[in-house]
C-alpha cells in the first residue's frame, strides 16, 4: 500500500516489540514502537540495512519519501553506503534502538533526559559529521559548575557518539576526552546527634516520603530500591524482601531481612502495587525526592551538605561499629567490594540470613537507644 499522512496516523503501537508498515516505494516504512513512537525507515542495500530517516511529526511523509529515493539513488549510485545524517535524527535513532532496548527503563529515561536537556539544544541543526571535539567540550565546559552533572552529561554524550561509529561516522568526536570534573569521593557520615534529628524530623513529614526515609536508615538500601518497593518483592511470613535484578544497581537479585521496626512500616502498606507510589500516577514508583528532600532540610536544622545516601553509609559504619562482620554488612547491602574473594567468592552460596537478622536487631536496638537518649529535638 501506499502510506498516506492519514494511514500513518492510524497506526497502532504493538503489543510488544516494534512492527514495521511497509510503502509503494521500495524498503520505504514507517516503525512503530510498543510505546506509540513513529519512525520512518529505509531498508536498503545488498545487506538490507535498517536507516531510520527521522520520527514522524519532526520530519513530514513527504521529506522522508525524498530522503528514500536519495538513499536508494546514492546506492544505485555506488556514491559511498554512510549517509549524512541530522544529529537530531542519529539521536532519535540512539534513543529508540539502543536506550529504549539495551538499558534499564530508569537508565534509559536518565539519558534521554540529559541529551535532550543539555545537548541537543545546542547541536539541533547540525549535521552529525560536522559536530566536533572543540564543540563537544565547549558545550560541557558550560555545566561545570554542577560537576556532577557535567560528567554525566559527557558520559552519555561519548555513549551516543561510540554508537554512531562506523554506521555514521568514522570515529567519535570525544576520543581522546577525559572526564571534566574531578568529583571526590563522599565519605559523610551522620554522627548519632545527626541521625536523631533526621530521624525526629522525617517522623514529622507527609507520607510516603516519611517511612521511604525511616526504612533508608533502618535498612540501608539504596534509595531507588526502596522507593521502588512493590508487594511481590515482599515475603511477610519470613520477613524478607527480595529486590529482582532488574532494579538493582550491580543486577544481582539481592534478598535481605527487615527487623521489627522496619516491618512496622511495610507490614502496614498495601499488600498489592508499590508500597511507594507516585504521587502523580499510582501505576509508578515514588519520585518526589528533590522537592521532599528540601522539605525535610528545613525541618532538620543545621545538618551541613547531607544527602539520602549518606544513611546508607551512616548504616554500614554503625554496623561495623558494633562488630558486625564485613562479609555480613555487605551481603545486607548488595555491596560487592572483595570481602569474599578467590574461590570462595565463587562457591560460597550460604546466605548469611541468620546473621543478618542478627545485625539487624542489633542496628534496630542501638537506634532505637538513640531516640531514647537525652538528644533534644530539632528547634
Amino acid at each position: 500500500m501506499r502510506l498516506t499522512d492519514i494511514t500513518i496516523r492510524a497506526l497502532k503501537p504493538p503489543e510488544r516489540g516494534q512492527k514495521m508498515h511497509w510503502d509503494n516505494l521500495t524498503g520505504f516504512g514507517v516503525r512503530v514502537s510498543q510505546g506509540g513512537a513513529k519512525s520512518f525507515v529505509l531498508m536498503h542495500g545488498r545487506n538490507r540495512q535498517l536507516t531510520t530517516i527521522g520520527r514522524v511529526g519532526i520530519i513530514s511523509l513527504s521529506e522522508a519519501r525524498t530522503e528514500a529515493k536519495r538513499l536508494l539513488a546514492e546506492g544505485v549510485l555506488h556514491k559511498g553506503r554512510r549517509k549524512s545524517v541530522a544529529f537530531e535524527t542519529a539521536l532519535t535513532e540512539f534513543f529508540e534502538t539502543h536506550c529504549d532496548q539495551h538499558n534499564k527503563p530508569r537508565v534509559a529515561k536518565e539519558t534521554r533526559r540529559l541529551l535532550t536537556k543539555y545537548v541537543l539544544p545546542g547541536f539541533r541543526h547540525d549535521r552529525l559529521e560536522d559536530i566536533t571535539h572543540d564543540a563537544i567540550v565547549k558545550r560541557i565546559r558550560r555545566l561545570l559548575g554542577t560537576p556532577g552533572t557535567a560528567n554525566h552529561v559527557f558520559s552519555a554524550v561519548r555513549t551516543f557518539f561510540n554508537w554512531t561509529v562506523p554506521q555514521y561516522l568514522d570515529h567519535s568526536p570525544c576520543d581522546g576526552m577525559d572526564m571534566p570534573a574531578r568529583i571526590v569521593k563522599r565519605e559523610r557520615v551522620l554522627t548519632d546527634h545527626e541521625l536523631v534529628r533526621v530521624w525526629r524530623a522525617v517522623d514529622a513529614q507527609s507520607e510516603p516520603f516519611r517511612s521511604i526515609v525511616m526504612l533508608l536508615i533502618l535498612t540501608g538500601q539504596r534509595r531507588q530500591e526502596i522507593g521502588g518497593l512493590h508487594a511481590s518483592y515482599i515475603d511477610r511470613d519470613a520477613s524478607t524482601i527480595t529486590l529482582p535484578g532488574e532494579i538493582t544497581k550491580n543486577r544481582m537479585e539481592h534478598t535481605f531481612p527487615f527487623g521489627k521496626a522496619a516491618g512496622a512500616i511495610i507490614l502496614g502498606k498495601n499488600a498489592e502495587g508499590y508500597l511507594f507510589e507516585s504521587l502523580r500516577d499510582p501505576e509508578k514508583p515514588f519520585s518526589g525526592w528533590s522537592k521532599c528532600k528540601l522539605t525535610l532540610d528545613k525541618a532538620v536544622g543545621e545538618i551541613p551538605h547531607w544527602t539520602l545516601h549518606d544513611l546508607r553509609r551512616t548504616f554500614s559504619t554503625n554496623l561495623a561499629s558494633l562488630k558486625v562482620p564485613p562479609h555480613v554488612t555487605e551481603k545486607l547491602i548488595n555491596h560487592i567490594t572483595g570481602t569474599i574473594q578467590g574461590v570462595a567468592a565463587i562457591y560460597n552460596r550460604y546466605a548469611y540470613m541468620d546473621e543478618m537478622r542478627a545485625a539487624i536487631a542489633l542496628w534496630e536496638e542501638k537506634l532505637q537507644s538513640l531516640l531514647n537518649s537525652c538528644y533534644a529535638p530539632p528547634a
